[in-house]
């Protein structure tokens, strides 16, 4: 059997889906899945559908969708005989535990891929560490658990995952900069900078494979509009580091080529003060 969160949920057998379609039904799965081989308490359960306004019958209620996820499981092919799906859908320690086998949900893979990540990137091979975080990044089939209402629980897990995803894309997009990949990287970054206004190191990323595509007003020009955006909507400024970027930049300053600093972590980083280049002291000066 197959289960998925990285994207709408999924439960196939056989690559046909056995999903059952109630939202509440689906909801109370996504909440098994994220915590896959884990109990959850029945408690849990009732606050991620309820919240703090369960109805007197919240654990009756909460049973008769365990028992729906149940009967979608008996119906899989794989399942052949009437105990298995109290096996895998487990009552235990007042709480329910789905049982997953390893390489059974997408998270499992998402979590392999990242392994082989830290692998390469420990050992300094930009080109393993990339093509990792490129496969870990293709598990997703879209937003996490898209089609599923969600409560505090399911809110306070996809908003981690969100985040994890962003961040990996952040460190996929840093070591193909290394690798002098820009060219491919402009359309992403120019999408997620869209969804993502604010977000500085976004936008030091798209500044710098701009800028090392010959594009280089159109670099500044993301400068300018995330210092509009800041400042309009928050009040701020860009950060000391964003600013040396963009005066790097006005200085064509070497620093910003290909070859440069291969062990910097971020884009945001190549110029910290701390190790500005002699060229771009002048420039400010």
């Amino acid at each position: 059997m197959e289960f998925g969160v990285l994207g709408p949920v999924v439960m196939n057998d056989g690559g046909i889906s056995h999903l059952p379609s109630a939202p509440k039904t689906r909801q109370i799965l996504a909440l098994l899945l994220l915590n896959a081989n884990t109990p959850v308490p029945a408690s849990v359960c009732i606050e991620e559908l309820w919240g703090t306004q369960a109805p007197r019958s919240a654990v009756q209620t909460l049973h008769t969708y365990v028992l729906h996820i149940r009967r979608a499981l008996a119906g899989c092919p794989s399942v052949t005989t009437p105990e298995q799906p109290k096996q895998i859908l487990v009552t235990k320690h007042q709480g329910y535990q789905i049982c997953v086998e390893q390489g059974g949900l997408d998270l499992h893979h998402y979590e392999r891929h990242m392994n082989d990540a830290r692998a390469a990137q420990a050992s300094g091979d930009d080109q393993r560490l990339a093509a990792s975080l490129r496969a870990a990044l293709a598990v997703w089939r879209g937003p996490t658990l898209v089609d599923v209402p969600a409560g505090p629980r399911l809110e306070a897990r996809i908003a981690g995952l969100e985040e994890t995803r962003l961040t990996t894309f952040e460190r996929c997009v840093e070591a193909e900069l290394r690798l002098g990949l820009h060219h491919g990287l402009l359309g992403e970054l120019r999408a997620l900078t869209a969804d993502h206004p604010t977000h500085e190191n976004l936008h030091a990323q798209y500044m710098l494979a701009l800028y090392r595509s010959g594009r280089v007003a159109q670099a500044l020009d993301v400068y300018h509009t995330l210092r509009e955006k800041l400042n309009g909507e928050l009040g701020l400024e860009p950060s000391p580091r964003l600013r040396h970027l963009q005066t790097a930049m006005l200085a064509a300053n070497p620093a910003l080529g290909v070859e440069t600093a291969p062990d910097a972590a971020l884009s945001l980083d190549l110029l910290a003060p701390h190790g500005a280049p002699e060229g771009l002291e002048a420039a400010r000066r």
